[in-house]
This record gives structure tokens, C-alpha cells and sequence, in this order.
């Protein structure tokens, strides 16, 4: 377990160094693209990809039953 903890520190502290190393440019560069990822993740899913299942069906049972026959019935249509 140490081992694993050490590893761990020895990845951060390589990216944090290179990140504190980096220069003011290649800083921006990596925020910018940190805000698109957060944007594309977060914001975007909220707006365009709801949870269909959850607001569909009351339980796990019924959500997976239909997922089964939507694939079910996706591969009868592909034969």
C-alpha cells in the first residue's frame, strides 16, 4: 500500500511541477481547454442528454427490461 501511496505522490508531484515549470502561454492553453472539457461534461450534459430512463420508468427492473428490448428488437432489425 505504501508502495501505491508513493506512486501516486510521484505522479502528482510530475505534474505539478511540469504545470508550475510551464510557461505562461502553455498555461493558458491547458485552462482553456480544462473549461471546454468542464463545459462539454458538465453544462451540456445537463441541457441535451437527460435521463431518459429515470424520468421514464420508476424502477431498475423496468429500465432494464426496456433496454433489453431495444436491443432485442435493434439486432431483429440489422438481420
Amino acid at each position: 500500500m505504501k508502495k501505491f501511496i508513493a506512486l501516486i505522490r510521484r505522479i502528482f508531484l510530475f505534474y505539478y511541477e511540469g504545470f508550475r515549470n510551464m510557461s505562461g502561454w502553455g498555461r493558458k492553453v491547458w485552462i482553456i481547454i480544462i473549461i471546454k472539457l468542464f463545459i462539454m461534461f458538465a453544462i451540456l450534459k445537463i441541457f441535451f442528454f437527460p435521463n431518459f430512463l429515470k424520468t421514464k420508468y420508476n424502477n431498475d427492473q423496468d429500465r432494464s427490461d426496456y433496454v433489453l428490448e431495444q436491443l432485442i428488437n435493434s439486432s431483429e432489425k440489422h438481420d
